[in-house]
């Protein structure tokens, strides 16, 4: 039988808002994704402010969309980017965009994207308005792809510090298991993580210090967690067990 069809993704890139810094890792968590089939990237390459970009451009084979700032306080990057995002869009030729910014200014292009039936997976730091990020299908925080990439570096036995502490997801985890229907309380892994998807676009366990959501879930202590003979890991709410009462003589 003939091997599936790797998801086609069309990477469109800010250069004004993202950092060169996290080109590797958001190449390889891309490729989690699917083919990066189109790698573009705007702004004005010819003064010395992108030139951090311009210098790895060809490692990972980004086409550089150049716009010449001629007007101060105009942004024809994002216009171009824009009109580029359009057209691919209308090819019809792509399962899904990658757009890399912190800009809000993006929110209603996620969107109309979105309304075409395409997955939008948006990447940008912390401070990108919750506009933009509850506009994409998921949105990544670049600088989870940072400290990813530290801690696969020379400093690996060194753990990176989480960008929120861990306890900061125990209010999301716990709404969301409350409105999961259970007969006796346990919800399978898998489940709560689709549905934290669902609910909360940039959710992603690397923001609190954990790799995978087994260990943030564990780590919490909010949480029991099971995992049946020949079934899947599953958690529930924890239960509290009433302390026992000393006997007197």
């Amino acid at each position: 039988m003939p091997e599936a069809r790797s998801i086609r993704l069309a990477v469109l890139i800010d250069a004004d808002n993202a950092s060169p810094r996290i080109a590797d890792g958001l190449f390889e968590e891309i490729a989690k994704i699917g083919e990066a089939s189109v790698r573009r990237i705007y702004g004005d390459f010819s003064g010395q402010r992108l030139k951090p970009w311009a210098d790895i451009l060809a490692k990972h084979a980004i086409i550089a969309q150049q716009q010449f700032a001629y007007t101060t306080g105009k942004n024809g990057s994002d216009i171009a980017l824009v009109i580029d995002a359009m057209d691919l869009l209308h090819s019809g030729r792509f399962d899904g965009f990658c757009l890399v910014s912190s800009d809000s200014d993006f929110t209603r292009l996620a969107g109309r994207i979105r309304e075409q039936g395409v997955d939008v997976f948006g990447f940008g730091e912390q401070k990108t308005p919750e506009s933009f990020r509850q506009a994409c299908r998921r949105f990544i925080y670049t600088e989870n792809l940072l400290q990813e990439a530290r801690a696969l570096g020379s400093d690996a036995g060194r753990t990176p510090k989480p960008l929120r502490p861990p306890s900061a997801a125990v209010p999301l985890l716990k709404k969301v298991l409350s409105q999961i229907e259970s007969e006796d309380g346990w919800i399978s892994l898998g489940m709560l993580g689709h549905r934290l998807a669902s609910i909360a676009t940039d959710f992603d366990s690397r923001t609190y210090g954990y790799g995978k959501l087994s260990d943030l879930v564990r780590k919490s202590g909010a949480f029991d967690i099971d995992k049946p003979e020949g079934g899947a890991l599953r958690v529930r709410l924890k239960v509290h067990q009433p302390k026992k009462r000393s006997s007197q003589t």
